[in-house]
């Protein structure tokens, strides 16, 4: 189901809790806004629909992949300075970012996956954890 995107900086600055099995259809309710927002969004996080849970849907290459509870577990040594902007926010910002992080989450089937990324997916996904913990850029 496409939802609507929240504005609201005072809900989107609050941490989100982890997500459950029972959160599934949040992700797939992420999955859908996304598609839906396709032409200007490469990523969201479940507070930008209005639900404080630990879930973010991010565009890896030509598809896109929903991640419940990620976590960065590696960073690479080198960052970079760039400017996103953000579907709950107007204009862009400046933030650093890693170039490569390794990320634990839960699938959409629950099952605990680890991944690498590199380049803008990894950027993307460093946005959208941000999000999870309340920061805005």
């Amino acid at each position: 189901m496409i939802r609507e995107i929240i504005k609201d900086t005072l809900f989107l600055g609050q941490k989100s809790e982890p997500a459950t099995r029972e959160d599934i259809t949040v992700a797939h309710d992420l999955l859908d806004t996304l598609a839906a927002h396709a032409d200007h969004c490469v990523g969201l996080a479940a507070n930008m629909i209005g639900v404080k849970k630990c879930i973010i849907a991010v565009n890896v290459g030509p598809a896109s992949i929903a991640m419940l509870n990620p976590v960065i577990t590696k960073t690479s040594a080198k960052s970079y300075e760039t400017k996103e902007g953000c579907l709950s926010l107007t204009g862009e910002r400046p933030t650093t970012r890693y170039a490569s992080i390794e990320v634990t989450f839960r699938d959409l089937s629950f099952k605990k996956q680890k991944q690498k990324f590199t380049g803008f997916t990894a950027e993307i996904i460093q946005h959208e954890i941000d999000h999870c913990q309340g920061i805005l850029i």
